[in-house]
């Protein structure tokens, strides 16, 4: 009977993590990601060149409050009334947090500065703009960065090691950056950890 029990809970485990498994790629494949093309590769380190892309960025003294109103924005808060599709990553300076993906964000005196990328079918000229003045459209780039992939947890303790080790590589390579590093999350936060993609990322020449 016991051991009925262990085989019944054991086949739930492997059903739930299945379920989480085929989520977390399932978000993957529908997900539209930022294209680059991809210039070097050393020590664990990738050389991207980026095309001009748009993004639609906030700066707010948390990351949720930030991605709350950039959500509000692509779910239909801006002067088109359209819901816009998310795209990878997201892209955090400051604190770290789970997300769709990606999402870039920095660490900024004022808080938390965050942007999520519009699809590639947006022009600028004709990018909904948003309705919110905390809220603002930019195109960014072209630009080429200098990335650093890990997976798991991004941590912000993590975080900031990945990004020392992201610039003494650089530094070690005589690669200057041009700007500060930055977070890229690719994944919301019910992908399993196992399956979570991460990034940091700073501007070179």
């Amino acid at each position: 009977m016991k051991r009925r029990i262990l085989y019944a809970g054991a086949g739930f485990l492997a059903g739930v993590l299945g379920l989480w498994t085929a989520w977390g790629l399932y978000v993957d494949y529908t997900t539209e990601r930022v294209q680059y093309d991809r210039v070097a590769h050393f020590d664990g380190i990738e050389l991207r060149r980026y095309p001009a892309t748009i993004a639609v960025s906030t700066t707010a003294s948390s990351g949720d409050e930030a991605f709350r109103r950039l959500f509000r924005y692509i779910s239909g808060n801006n002067t088109l009334g359209e819901k816009v599709s998310m795209t990878t990553p997201v892209a955090m300076e400051g604190e770290t947090i789970p997300m769709t993906a990606p999402v870039t964000s920095s660490q900024v005196p004022e808080g938390v500065t965050m942007s999520f990328y519009l699809p590639a079918d947006y022009d600028y000229e004709d990018a909904p703009e948003p309705l919110d003045d905390l809220v603002s459209l930019e195109l960014v780039g072209p630009r080429n960065l200098a990335v650093l992939s890990f997976s798991g947890w991004a941590s912000s303790k993590t975080v900031d090691a990945k990004e020392d080790e992201l610039l003494r590589t650089l530094e070690s390579h005589g690669i200057e950056p041009t700007g500060e590093p930055f977070f890229m999350g690719y994944d919301d936060p019910w992908t399993p950890p196992f399956m979570r993609e991460n990034e940091v990322a700073v501007s070179i020449s």
